[in-house]
């Protein structure tokens, strides 16, 4: 927890408590359901909670956006998020159950009220959303295609067009290559954290 406060300090009480709870609750539910590396959870703060974070070092969405998460698994980036912007919406889907299970529970328990969730394919998601937000769970170019027909037109509600904010790691050169037609923005997440952890990973952002 301390890393998080380090880098967003201005948390509020209610936002604090939320994320403090997700320790016990994700060791606990990870003893049922096996949604993170049992060798990764004891670095669920900085592996996960600050990794998803970062996207909140990239926007400042105004009230009322509306993210989709793709690929939530447990609830990343989705949960943190929704935590860090209470007035914006978060519709978080997975193809596995028992992980949109565990999404679902950890937020009921924090008492989080702007997440929805579905267990299914983003082919099956009809709704809108202002950014569709994911954890590396593919390739950019398939990212892309699952993610277009979720983007809404953008409404003005940000500075920022509405689009695909991703979070992966390693080296990007050829996925970049290969999402052809669309402008494509690469941001290390080393220039948002110095966690040893973030020095092989990055943000990308393609408006669609």
């Amino acid at each position: 927890m301390d890393n998080i406060l380090r880098y967003f300090p201005e948390l509020s009480e209610t936002q604090r408590g939320q994320l403090a709870a997700l320790g016990k609750l994700y060791a606990m539910w990870n003893e049922k359901i096996n949604v993170i590396s049992r060798r990764d959870i004891d670095n669920l703060y900085i592996n996960h909670v600050l990794h998803s974070m970062a996207i909140g070092k990239f926007i400042t969405p105004g009230s009322g956006t509306s993210f989709v998460d793709l690929g939530c698994g447990g609830g990343f980036p989705g949960i943190p998020l929704a935590i860090l912007w209470p007035d914006c919406s978060f519709h978080l889907i997975d193809r596995i159950g028992k992980k949109i299970r565990v999404a679902t529970e950890i937020a009921s328990e924090i008492g989080l009220k702007n997440c929805s969730f579905q267990h299914g394919d983003s082919g099956e998601c009809r709704q809108k959303f202002d950014y569709v937000v994911s954890r590396a769970v593919m390739t950019l170019p398939e990212l892309v295609k699952a993610s277009r027909h979720m983007v809404a037109a953008t409404s003005g509600r940000n500075r920022l067009h509405n689009g695909l904010i991703c979070l992966k790691g390693g080296d990007l050169t050829d996925e970049i290559a290969a999402t052809k037609g669309f402008d494509t923005l690469q941001i290390p997440l080393s220039d948002f954290f110095a966690e040893e952890y973030f020095s092989t990973k990055s943000l990308i952002y393609i408006p669609l």
